[in-house]
């Protein structure tokens, strides 16, 4: 996945006050020039100033530290705040399910969510977005983009959880990974070579 950018916000309204007062201070003490020189040398040199102070903003910005980063962040709910949404999300969740039950009584309970359960989830979701599933007849939908943003969900899904895994989850990710890579650079090798081919000549013109 590619790296978020990072963006410094800078108040240019200060900035220009600073520089018109310094500039009215120095025009009352400096001698009296002609009047083409304040123009020849005061215009392009406020807008190479601006474009340093931009470049040097931009250069510094991506170096932010996680420790500023995460001092902006909002304070993490406590312990008793997460135990008590936890348990009335609980709460809400099991009147849905009952109300669903009442409308259709046939319908079992909804099974719980497991890791399982999610790796499959981003597996549907990539293959989906790469044509899998498309009904015969119909042309596919590719969303190249959105498959490549799954499947790299689903490697740092595998990196944080590395170590923390039973041996069947962590057999059951790598094999999903490996499936959706293959899909992957089988669908963007017939993309470039579709890209490749020359346009088909038009049909000869009716006599």
């Amino acid at each position: 996945m590619t790296d978020t950018p990072k963006f410094e916000v800078i108040d240019r309204r200060k900035m220009k006050a600073e520089e018109e007062q310094g500039a009215s201070q120095s025009e009352a003490s400096a001698p009296a020039t002609p009047a083409e020189e304040p123009a020849a040398s005061g215009g392009p040199r406020l807008v190479v100033n601006d474009a340093s102070r931009d470049s040097a903003a931009a250069e510094s910005a991506p170096e932010a530290s996680a420790a500023e980063l995460e001092a902006e962040m909002p304070a993490p709910p406590t312990a008793e705040e997460s135990s008590k949404q936890k348990a009335a999300y609980d709460a809400s969740s099991q009147r849905l399910e009952d109300l669903m039950r009442a409308q259709n009584p046939a319908v079992g309970p909804t099974p719980p969510v497991t890791f399982d359960a999610l790796v499959q989830q981003f597996y549907i979701s990539a293959m989906i977005q790469m044509g899998a599933g498309t009904q015969e007849g119909q042309r596919p939908r590719v969303d190249i983009l959105g498959a490549r943003t799954t499947i790299d969900l689903l490697a740092v899904l595998a990196e944080k959880t590395k170590g923390n895994l039973t041996e069947s989850e962590d057999r059951m990710l790598q094999s999903v990974l490996f499936d959706v890579r293959m899909a992957f650079l089988e669908l963007t090798s017939m993309i470039s070579l579709q890209a490749m081919q020359p346009p088909a000549p038009p049909p000869p013109g009716k006599k």
